[in-house]
């Protein structure tokens, strides 16, 4: 599949750039997808949830009243369940939600994904460049050049590029990575995925051969 390749002005730069089949044009696995979007949630959740059980609420163990005749259960603590202030019966406990996914199922969602995108035409190719310094208006400005305003939008650069992140981090609609931390979350979680043409062959080289 052929691409145009844009300038940060929005204007087409006369070149197409081959996107590789075996990366953008593979015969989407949505159960991958599924899997691997599914484990990606789950780990962003803390699991530090916790109630107090019977042995850690701070409470008299006084008899708290006679053993018969008062036509209740036989109480010999305030710790329990059922009172006011007492512990909480089998409440939650810290635990991981991690879930695993083989290493090949991630990867094969990550290009099911990315072949969403190309199929379609989601996905746009702007050449290399750099912001000097960094300027939110500056990044607006590339962003309206492509008609990409309020857009939500994925910018995916090849190397670290501090000026162009911090230049995006106050524009809600967009986000930015680089090519080495793209996750299938955020493929999927955007509408336009803006690739650079260095991110596209890091991509390619890291995905093409598996």
């Amino acid at each position: 599949m052929k691409v145009k390749v844009f300038n940060k002005d929005g204007a087409e730069t006369g070149r197409e750039l081959e996107l590789n089949d075996e990366v953008f044009g593979i015969e989407p696995n949505d159960h991958a997808v599924y899997l691997t979007v599914k484990s990606y949630l789950a780990s962003q959740r803390q699991g530090t949830h916790k109630s107090k059980e019977k042995h850690e609420v701070s409470r008299t163990t006084k008899k708290a009243f006679r053993q018969k005749g008062t036509g209740g259960a036989r109480r010999g603590s305030m710790k329990a369940s059922g009172l006011k202030g007492g512990a909480r019966a089998f409440g939650p406990k810290p635990h991981s939600y991690d879930i695993k996914i083989n290493k090949k199922v991630k990867e094969i969602a990550k290009k099911s994904a990315l072949t969403y995108k190309a199929k379609d035409s989601n996905i746009i190719i702007i050449e290399d460049f750099k912001i000097a310094t960094p300027k939110t208006k500056d990044f607006v400005a590339v962003l309206k050049s492509l008609n990409l305003t309020g857009v939500k939008s994925l910018y995916v650069v090849d190397g670290g590029d501090l000026n162009t992140l911090l230049s995006a981090r106050n524009i809600p609609s967009i986000g930015v990575t680089e090519a080495k931390n793209l996750n299938i979350y955020d493929i999927m979680n955007c509408k336009k995925l803006i690739l650079t043409e260095a991110a596209v062959k890091s991509i390619e080289s890291n995905f093409s051969n598996n």
